[in-house]
């Protein structure tokens, strides 16, 4: 699984990193969580607002810093 965290390193940016790392951790699976910072990486998933969630390429939240439960639930 690939866990990517778009932004450009706000503290929602780096708080979303840190729940998916959290969520991650709790379910104990075999993820990837990786920071994408590049605008051209970003716009190309037509994200607009960051932070962004995307999950196996597929773009879960934008704009907004789910919790890691919320996360966790994404995931499974």
């Amino acid at each position: 699984m690939k866990i990517q965290i778009f932004g450009i390193g706000c503290p929602k940016c780096n708080l979303l990193y840190q729940n998916a790392q959290q969520a991650v951790a709790e379910l104990a699976i075999d993820a990837a969580v990786e920071k994408v910072t590049d605008l051209s990486d970003i716009m190309a998933f037509g994200v607009m607002v960051t932070p962004a969630l995307v999950i196996d390429g597929q773009v879960k939240v934008s704009g907004k810093v789910p919790t890691a439960e919320a996360i966790k639930e994404m995931i499974q």
